[in-house]
């Protein structure tokens, strides 16, 4: 823990604008070195400018490589492009329209030339596939549109982000992430970035083929059609929005305008170097939603009484920089922990407050997200599907309705509209945000009261996440384990009850380790990007059975993975 994790942050903490942009165009990468290929994680190409990880000769090879993707694919529709506030996006948003527009894509790009949250990006794709049509949506077939979002995320403001996704309106899969990177890196590698066609972006813009897009007024003038805006308005709930210098800054404003919402953006500044964040738990600025420490400003507002003696919200809401995450903040709980948050959505979503969704719709959850949720699932009578790490195995279901609710642990969710058709297909933080309204407004009670009754009736758990550190052998050894090398029958004391390498819900490889016991359970995953594994654990016991927990669970896969 940093020592000043919480607090403000000082200039010696800004990053370096004009040196990050500078870097972007003047560093070129050596794809012979592992640290500045292309590497699609779950969400998308990251890395920073200044360490010949994100630079203008990525972008172009990235982009050229979805350029041949979507031939071989047979898209031919409009692409929608959309970008965050991080200092990195603008650049390569403009590198991105120079090769798009030479390659004479049917490119849509912001009315406003602003910033684009990403369930702003997935709803104009699914919308123009035919989503809201009364033929329904198509995924296949001439015409098809898909998009780009250029946006890291919650990550610190040194990184950049460039992310895929598809006609289907989530992110990019694994065989088609792979493809792009693989053909991303061949341009890189084989000197053919030079050889790419560009056009000024100004020219690009102003061709036949490139047109504007009302991302802002189609999405917020839809969000009636998935959120009940018309019972937090009429129950007055008090709103604060903070979307933490991201792309939903103009969005909030317009969310309370149109709908006459009692709505105050907490802060609508845009800083690329954020100066105005408290720093996170390891002194960096990130724009994490779910974090206490980056959330610290927020937090304090509702610690402090208004005028009248209250509060002087009822909810409070922040949002990352591309807007798919969502933090909760309450008076009566403070900021809820994701997976809390995530166990009160199901709760009320299921208790009859969607009567437009199948009764046989899921409930989606990840591997590494609390137990709470499938107790809760269970209760409401409804199938979960347990799936690895990564939205994009919500996509199918989202789609299709079989699957009416998908959420991670890392604070990322969405949900299909109120009459069951799909709404996006990617996170979404701002109608989670809103949903938290919804249930003060029609329970009376707030998100953090329905996690409590929920705590009382199912069990009260204990869950964190930490790591452990891995070479790149073992995190390979741990990525393809079989569940046949764990021969342990115990876990803190308890009988195991399962040894998972697939995901129950879909049968898909997790990439790692999940083992079970009646009371307890961990799961462990290779970084991506650093030499430790991940280890995910939650007790129903006790913050010192969780301790234990830990404690095995690492013994356990260090022993796995050395042999």
């Amino acid at each position: 823990m940093h020592p000043r994790a919480g607090q403000s942050a000082e200039p010696a903490d800004l990053i370096d604008i004009k040196a990050l942009e500078d870097a972007y165009y003047d560093i070129k990468p050596d794809p012979s070195h592992p640290s500045q290929r292309v590497v699609f994680g779950t969400s998308g190409h990251r890395g920073s400018s200044l360490d010949g990880a994100f630079n203008e000769q990525h972008i172009i090879a990235i982009t050229a490589a979805i350029i041949e993707y979507r031939r071989d694919q047979g898209i031919d529709g409009p692409l929608f492009l959309g970008r965050d506030t991080h200092g990195l996006s603008l650049p390569a948003w403009r590198t991105a329209v120079e090769v798009l527009g030479a390659a004479g894509v049917e490119l849509r790009v912001d009315a406003r030339d602003s910033f684009t949250p990403t369930p702003a990006l997935s709803h104009a794709i699914l919308v123009a596939n035919g989503s809201t049509a009364p033929t329904g949506l198509r995924t296949a077939g001439p015409g098809l549109a898909d998009g780009i979002v250029i946006t890291p995320s919650h990550n610190p403001p040194r990184d950049g982000g460039f992310k895929y996704n598809p006609p289907d309106g989530g992110p990019a899969d694994t065989a088609a992430t792979a493809w792009i990177a693989r053909r991303a890196n061949a341009i890189l590698a084989e000197g053919m970035v030079d050889s790419v066609r560009r056009v000024p972006v100004e020219k690009a813009l102003a061709l036949d083929s490139t047109k504007p897009y009302e991302f802002l007024s189609i999405y917020v003038n839809d969000l009636v059609n998935v959120v009940n805006l018309d019972a937090i308005r009429s129950a007055g709930v008090r709103i604060g929005a903070d979307p933490l210098g991201g792309a939903s800054v103009d969005y909030w404003g317009a969310i309370g305008e149109r709908y006459r919402l009692d709505l105050t953006v907490i802060n609508d500044r845009v800083d690329p170097a954020w100066r105005f964040m408290t720093l996170d738990w390891d002194g960096k600025i990130r724009m994490d939603p779910s974090s206490p420490f980056a959330m610290a400003s927020l937090r304090s507002v509702l610690e402090h009484p208004g005028v009248d003696g209250r509060p002087a919200y009822d909810i409070a809401t922040g949002n990352d920089a591309d807007s798919d995450r969502h933090g909760i903040v309450t008076p009566d709980g403070g900021l809820m922990n994701p997976n809390h948050y995530l166990a009160a959505c199901v709760a009320y979503l299921f208790s009859g407050n969607r009567p437009g969704w199948s009764d046989d719709a899921a409930v989606g959850k990840t591997v590494v997200s609390s137990s709470l949720i499938d107790r809760v699932a269970d209760n409401e009578g409804r199938a979960l599907m347990e799936v690895p790490v990564g939205f994009k195995w919500f996509v199918p279901g989202l789609l299709n309705g079989s699957v009416a609710f998908g959420g991670e642990e890392s604070a990322g969710a969405s949900f299909l509209r109120l009459d069951g058709r799909v709404w996006t297909t990617d996170k979404d933080g701002i109608i989670l945000a809103l949903l938290a309204s919804e249930i003060l407004a029609v329970g009376g009670i707030s998100p953090s009261r329905v996690y409590d009754e929920l705590a009382d009736r199912f069990g009260r758990s204990w869950y964190a996440r930490v790591d452990a550190p891995a070479d790149r052998g073992q995190k390979a050894a741990l990525a393809a384990l079989d569940a046949s090398q764990v021969t342990d029958t115990e876990l803190a004391g308890d009988p195991i009850t399962a040894r998972l390498v697939k995901a129950p819900g879909n049968d898909a490889p997790i990439g790692g380790l999940k083992v079970e016991t009646e009371r307890a359970w961990f799961a462990a995953r290779p970084s991506g990007t650093e030499d430790v594994y991940k280890i995910y654990a939650e007790s129903f016991v006790s913050a010192e059975h969780l301790s234990q927990v830990q404690a095995a669970a690492k013994d356990l896969v260090d022993a796995v993975i050395a042999t």
